[in-house]
């Protein structure tokens, strides 16, 4: 058993998503809630799609077109949830 401290362990934690890529599925199953939630209540608020649109200089691929997939920067997307945890779900 080693102890670290828990920002040491949360650096740790955000360094293994550095350059990794995640699916709409590997979302769905990071916030355990499903693709329609996730688009009505994150990815289509205005208040967020300009953040997050990388299009705007944001860190998700919104698809343009039928049968093109979502992406989302791991890293940039854990951090994002982490800090609008209360404004996600205080709606």
């Amino acid at each position: 058993m080693v102890l670290i401290k828990k920002v040491e362990l949360e650096e740790l934690q955000q360094d293994r998503l550095i350059g990794v890529y995640w699916t709409m599925s590997d979302l769905e199953n990071h916030i355990g809630k499903k693709q329609v939630w996730i688009k009505e209540n994150i990815l289509y608020l205005q208040k967020f799609k300009k953040q997050l649109d990388v299009s705007q200089g944001g860190f998700v691929y919104y698809p343009k077109s039928c049968g093109e997939k979502w992406s989302f920067l791991a890293s940039k997307m854990s951090q994002f949830l982490e800090d609008n945890f209360y404004t996600i779900f205080k709606r």
